[in-house]
């Protein structure tokens, strides 16, 4: 039963790279393995309880907004949707807390897994190696392979790429090649996607997860290792860079994706005066004005998270949203350098986590599956880390 509860992490890990159809191989590898789960036995602990709460007033603060909606299918899918996210991190929270090492493991590993076939397939699209798969594999001349939108390939890509980058600073050689190159896919399936924020994303966190390996690490032969590997794999990206700018479609395309003055981030209704005049209407409806609603007073979506939710469920979920995510942070910085046997796979899901927090004053991340995946790991984490200490403690005290 234990082996086959971590197949099963590993599956929901790999799972998550196919998401262009709908229910998702993910949604459907979550609710079995949450099935087998339960009836094999879960526990509720006490940390959780702020975490439920704030869940669930969250969604009552989106349902409550969605009434007037509810007979439009695509906002009943929409709560359907927050809801089972909402129960998705319970269930991450719960089985992350016990076993943890070994299934954090495991989810790793499916992660990158799954993580290489979805950034293989975006590559192969973007250059034409599959016969018929440009268009299915790509979105306006950027990659997305299994995904719908390249934004959230490039978003999803970024733990896994974490993750294969810890093993290239710190592994053994055999280990550390592999992980070059399955790093070396996913950072270009990234700049193939095309986003800037995933381009940012993945320099910040990497730097952040390297810079906390370097403060934790507990010898200094590990930390001089880790800051010489960073400096080669840097040298090696720019080459990489350098490389396919070489190539005209990818130079023109760069140059465009990385310019600072696109036409719907600027003016009143850009992305970031929607923000002002969004936040300035919210402070006048207590509940909002529904779910998929926004793009009806304004030329697009909100592209903020937290103002989504402000908008979506009101004051209710707009306060309690944002509580949920700075109080995951904050504890996220507490653990940090608490030393556990999962030390290194805390430090890159707090770094993946901190970057789509960040990542969420720009585009609307609140249905985004690896987002509550590690919101959730993040809390079971706390709770194991506390159990770990507490018998730590216990078995350093003296006897009578």
């Amino acid at each position: 039963m234990l082996a086959l509860q971590r197949a099963l992490v590993w599956l929901v890990g790999a799972s998550g790279a196919i998401v262009f159809i709908e229910p998702s191989p993910y949604e459907l590898v979550t609710l079995a393995a949450a099935v087998l789960f339960f009836a094999t036995g879960l526990r509720l602990r006490l940390v959780f309880m702020s975490l439920l709460l704030l869940l669930l007033l969250i969604n009552v603060g989106y349902s409550i907004g969605a009434i007037p909606f509810l007979n439009a299918p695509e906002v009943a899918n929409w709560i359907a949707t927050s809801w089972y996210m909402a129960v998705t991190v319970i269930f991450f929270a719960m089985v992350i807390s016990e076993d943890t090492a070994a299934r954090l493991d495991m989810l790793r590993r499916g992660l990158i897994v799954g993580a290489l076939i979805a950034a293989t397939t975006g590559i192969a699209g973007y250059f034409n190696l599959v016969p018929g798969g440009h268009d299915l594999l790509t979105l306006y001349e950027r990659a997305r392979g299994t995904f719908k939108d390249p934004n959230v390939l490039g978003a999803f890509l970024i733990l896994p790429a974490l993750f294969a980058l810890q093993s290239v600073v710190s592994d053994r050689f055999g280990k550390s090649f592999r992980s070059t190159i399955a790093f070396g896919i996913m950072a270009l399936a990234i700049l193939l996607a095309f986003s800037r924020a995933a381009w940012g994303g993945l320099i910040i966190t990497a730097a952040f997860m390297l810079a906390l390996m370097v403060l934790t690490s507990q010898s200094r032969a590990q930390r001089s290792r880790i800051i010489v590997m960073a400096v080669v794999a840097v040298i090696a990206a720019a080459v990489l860079l350098v490389v396919l700018l070489s190539f005209d479609s990818v130079s023109e395309m760069f140059k465009q994706r990385a310019s600072f003055d696109q036409s719907y981030d600027e003016g009143r209704f850009g992305r970031f005066g929607r923000h002002i005049l969004g936040a300035d209407m919210a402070l006048d409806l207590p509940f909002g004005i529904g779910p998929l609603q926004f793009h009806n007073y304004f030329p697009e979506d909100t592209h903020n998270s937290y103002l989504n939710a402000f908008m979506s469920g009101g004051w209710l979920a707009g306060i309690c949203y944002p509580a949920l995510v700075l109080i995951t942070v904050i504890m996220g910085f507490r653990h940090a350098f608490v030393r556990v046997p999962w030390q290194r796979p805390y430090l890159a899901i707090f770094a993946a986590f901190l970057g789509t927090v960040g990542e969420s004053f720009v585009i609307d991340t609140d249905h985004w599956r690896h987002f509550w995946m590690m919101l959730g790991a993040m809390w079971g984490m706390f709770a194991a880390a506390q159990r770990y200490k507490a018998s730590s403690d216990a078995n350093a005290s003296p006897g009578p």
